[in-house]
């Protein structure tokens, strides 16, 4: 059942599904969240379903060095590819989809040679390249984002929210720790698992 459209922002943001580095997801009805510093989230909506996803990605394209499954989840190519590929397995045409899209801020400006700058541009070229509208965005600038996207409307909302030094040391720490924590090998208790 999609929440009632006189939500305030504080509302939906309570209901929403929180999105990771890494992450995105698929909805009908539930709003769905996430907070960006250099990171990138991209709103898909296909207006005629009445359905919508986002995603969050810390970097534009994979590296080759470490060409593993966490270096593939975190970056822009996979990111956008996985999303598209969601909704159309919902049912969503690929030709009714639009976008809004949202991140890319500088909140320590030594980190990672303008990260945020490259993320928005691949972003803004990828959607180009597939023939998505990019209906709104808000990119650049020294600030981390709070994003909510409503997904059975297509209404996303942007709040800027204003770094201090100590602050942008926090979030710059933490994304480095997520990205560090991926690559880590997790220690399995109890039986063995084989993959195939």
């Amino acid at each position: 059942m999609p929440p009632p459209t006189n939500l305030s922002g504080k509302e939906l943001e309570r209901i929403a599904l929180n999105l990771n580095p890494g992450g995105w997801a698929i909805e009908a009805s539930r709003p769905l969240a996430t907070l960006l510093g250099s990171c990138v989230s991209v709103c898909l909506f296909d207006p005629k379903l009445m359905i919508g996803g986002m995603n969050h990605f810390l970097l534009p394209k994979g590296s080759n060095v470490n060409n593993n499954d966490q270096d593939v989840i975190l970056n822009g190519d996979y990111s956008m590819e996985v999303l598209v590929n969601g909704l159309l397995n919902k049912g969503a045409r690929k030709n009714r989809l639009v976008a809004k899209a949202f991140g890319g801020g500088t909140i320590v400006s030594s980190i990672r040679m303008a990260i945020g700058e490259r993320n928005a541009e691949f972003a803004q070229e990828w959607l180009q390249r597939e023939g998505i509208p990019l209906l709104a965005s808000d990119f650049s600038g020294p600030w981390s984002r709070k994003i909510i996207f409503v997904p059975n409307t297509g209404e996303a909302f942007c709040r800027r929210l204003p770094t201090s030094q100590p602050d942008a040391a926090l979030v710059a720490k933490a994304e480095l720790e997520y990205e560090n924590s991926l690559g880590m090998p997790k220690k399995i208790v109890g039986k063995k698992i084989e993959l195939f």
